[in-house]
């Protein structure tokens, strides 16, 4: 499902101390305690100096999980010497789809609860290492190092606290407690040089274990991009937390006694965090309201017609009332009029491979001309509460169709909805379609043999299949047991590959035989074949695998996209290693030539990016659709009226014609001319609210 985690198989397919009753630091909690730890047992310091012997204050246990799954542990104790300082450490875990994530981590806190060191060290995704020290030295400055990184040398203010972002669990728990000690700033310096903002949100009552306890809800930005959701006990103590981890999927932490709140509380963050963006979204608003009249530009409709020169375009709310010639299509009297002339008018875009598992993407999407999205893999709840919301004119974001997904059993299994055998084919479909999903994506660990099974049930259902191809089968039998469509292009090639032949082969064999492949012959001309006959769509998220197949300095140069990305989201994308870079760039030539082959056979390609740089990419797989041999306006159709028709939504969206949805993006100069122009977005009306897209990229956090 993440885009870091699909190279896995490019070349293969294919917590706290116990305060005082008032919330205080854990080294205050720790000074305090001194006395009746003394009297339990404890060593103080003896006179002339002798130092104690470290004593232990608590363990702590956190229950991990992702997208509700669970998946791991994390160990957090507490020890303090007697020279009044307090030592804690994470040992943090959890396996993901067959891969250990293992991470250590240790603070040392003064007697006054501020950090004086601290290290981390270990892998905080499949894909993602770490290895981190803060120093305090004796002038009170503060040296960061970070391995491949200079060292930083920064003398803090009096509130600031360090951490390497979602994990361990351990420094959101320390952090959040010096909040609260030092009265709860709404600022607080993330060394070396960084902010966290942290808000409360309010308390609630939740039922645990027969009885009721009262959670204080707060959300924090600075540790991840856009919102952390967290929970504090009455005591101060961190209960829980709802974020996102190095790979951008949904991850969950509860505190043990606290596990069975997560779906509430995933639930309560999503509704929260909507309700925030909407909010703050209201600055992003621009023009007037009413009867809008769009004059002057360039018009390309999305039909495949050739562009009109010098339109107009005629919205009244949320619906399309008329689009042509200036000199054909008559302003109704009152209309508001705004002059775009020197621009072009789109559809709104699609982005046909999303994962909508925060706020801010909402942001981004709609910055980049976004307007409608099809969310390939969540949590059912969640997403299907932010796109309830949005839809009922309460939020901001785009249209989210949703694809619920369904994994099978296994050490590599991803998320809660499972079916295992032919017994929970029906409710769980039952269950999808009850949710408002318009299609059920397979994931890999789906046994073959209730594949057409699947299939058929959901037809049944009028429901659509689509996803990856399962372990141990081929994208030649998935077509054939009744995919509807697959994601990712590197599927396709699977065929050159005999059953079991892929795990006896080395890396660069593997490679090779992709990057030397014939699309005309067997068994690719094979493939492309079957997709044609059966119409089956692919959204090949080509930029994503173009990230992955060339060095970070290539890759930048490909997609300006990353040089605008939120401090937290930089160091995702570090592409492939210089002597992995030229077989790497073969492979993604062949991808790429695939494609192109494709869209000449007939087959309904739609752009999908699987988020790799939100917002941008989704303009970054139009400009590789381009060089894949489609010309610009089947490349913008790709976005627009090829994805609405493939969902059978092409009555409502997809083209800029009269009784359709007014959602427009207006873009400076003429992307049929040169492509790129599609980034130059000026203006985004969606639903009939137009956006004025550098405010909306402040809101997700990106440079504009």
């Amino acid at each position: 499902m993440s885009r870091l985690s699909l190279f896995a198989f490019v070349l293969t397919c294919a917590a706290a101390c116990r305060p005082s009753p008032q919330p205080a630091s854990p080294a205050a909690a720790a000074t305090e305690s001194a006395t009746s730890d003394a009297a339990a047992g404890g060593r103080t310091p003896a006179a002339g100096g002798r130092v104690a012997q470290r004593e232990s204050v608590e363990t702590t246990v956190f229950h991990l999980h992702k997208f509700l799954q669970r998946i791991g542990v994390e160990r957090d104790t507490y020890t303090r010497d007697g020279a009044g300082d307090l030592e804690a450490k994470a040992s943090f875990g959890f396996q993901d789809r067959g891969s250990q994530v293992t991470l250590a981590a240790s603070f040392r806190l003064g007697p006054d609860g501020l950090p004086r060191d601290y290290q981390a060290w270990g892998r905080t995704s499949r894909l993602s290492t770490l290895d981190e020290r803060v120093t305090r030295e004796a002038d009170d400055s503060f040296t960061h190092s970070r391995v491949g990184e200079a060292p930083v040398h920064v003398t803090p203010p009096a509130s600031y606290v360090i951490a390497s972002g979602y994990a361990p669990i351990l420094a959101q728990d320390l952090m959040l407690r010096a909040w609260i000690a030092r009265g709860r700033p709404a600022t607080m310096t993330l060394l070396p040089a960084a902010t966290v903002t942290i808000e409360a949100r309010g308390e609630q009552e939740y039922e645990v274990d027969g009885k009721r306890v009262t959670l204080e809800h707060v959300s924090v930005r600075g540790l991840v991009w856009g919102r952390e959701d967290a929970w504090l006990d009455e005591a101060g103590r961190l209960v829980a937390v709802v974020t996102r981890d190095a790979e951008f999927d949904h991850f969950e932490a509860a505190r043990e006694g606290f596990v069975a709140l997560l779906p509430e509380l995933v639930s309560r963050a999503g509704a929260d965090g909507v309700a925030w963006l909407s909010e703050v979204g209201k600055s992003a608003l621009r023009g007037p309201a009413g009867v809008v009249a769009l004059v002057g530009a360039d018009l390309v409709d999305g039909t495949g017609r050739a562009p009109v020169r010098d339109a107009v375009v005629v919205y009244d709310g949320d619906k399309i009332v008329a689009a042509g010639p200036r000199a054909s299509t008559p302003i109704p009297p009152g209309a508001a009029t705004i002059e775009v002339a020197g621009s072009t008018i789109l559809p709104g875009l699609w982005d046909m491979h999303a994962h909508v598992q925060q706020v801010e993407q909402g942001a981004a999407y709609l910055a980049a001309g976004v307007t409608t999205v099809r969310d390939l893999g969540n949590i059912l709840e969640f997403v299907t509460g932010i796109r309830d919301t949005i839809d009922a004119g309460q939020g901001l974001g785009p249209r989210i169709l949703v694809s619920g997904i369904v994994d099978g059993d296994g050490p590599r299994a991803l998320g809660t909805v499972r079916i295992k055998t032919r017994e929970d084919i029906a409710p769980v479909l039952d269950r999808l379609k009850r949710a408002g999903s318009l299609e059920v994506k397979l994931y890999s660990s789906i046994a073959p043999s209730l594949v057409r099974a699947i299939a058929e049930g959901a037809h049944r259902r009028g429901m659509r299949v689509v996803g990856h191809v399962p372990e141990g089968m081929n994208v030649l039998e998935a077509i054939a047991a009744g995919y509807d469509g697959v994601s990712h292009v590197p599927f396709l090639f699977d065929p050159l590959f005999a059953p079991g032949e892929v795990a006896k082969l080395s890396r660069e064999a593997r490679g090779r035989r992709i990057a030397d492949a014939d699309l005309k012959t067997a068994p690719l001309a094979q493939v492309i074949r079957a997709f044609a006959s059966k119409k089956v769509m692919l959204d090949d998220t080509l930029a994503l695998f173009e990230l992955m197949s060339h060095t970070a300095e290539e890759s930048a140069r490909r997609e300006p996209g990353l040089a605008r990305l939120p401090r937290e989201l930089r160091g995702l994308f570090d592409g492939t290693s210089p002597a992995q870079a030229a077989l790497d760039g073969a492979i993604f030539a062949r991808y790429l030539a695939m494609v192109g082959e494709l869209h000449r056979a007939g087959v309904p390609i739609v752009a999908g990016t699987d988020i790799s740089v939100p917002g941008h990419s989704l303009h970054r797989e139009l400009e590789l659709y381009v060089q894949a041999g489609l010309s610009p306006m089947a490349a913008i159709q790709a976005a627009t009226s090829v994805p609405a028709r493939q969902m059978g939504l092409q009555a409502q969206v997809g083209t800029i014609e009269p009784g359709k949805r007014a959602d427009l993006v207006i873009v400076a100069g003429d992307p049929i001319a040169d492509i790129r122009d599609v980034r130059k977005v000026t203006r985004v009306v969606a639903r009939g609210r137009m956006y004025d897209p550098a405010e909306l990229w402040r809101i997700a956090e990106f440079t504009p």
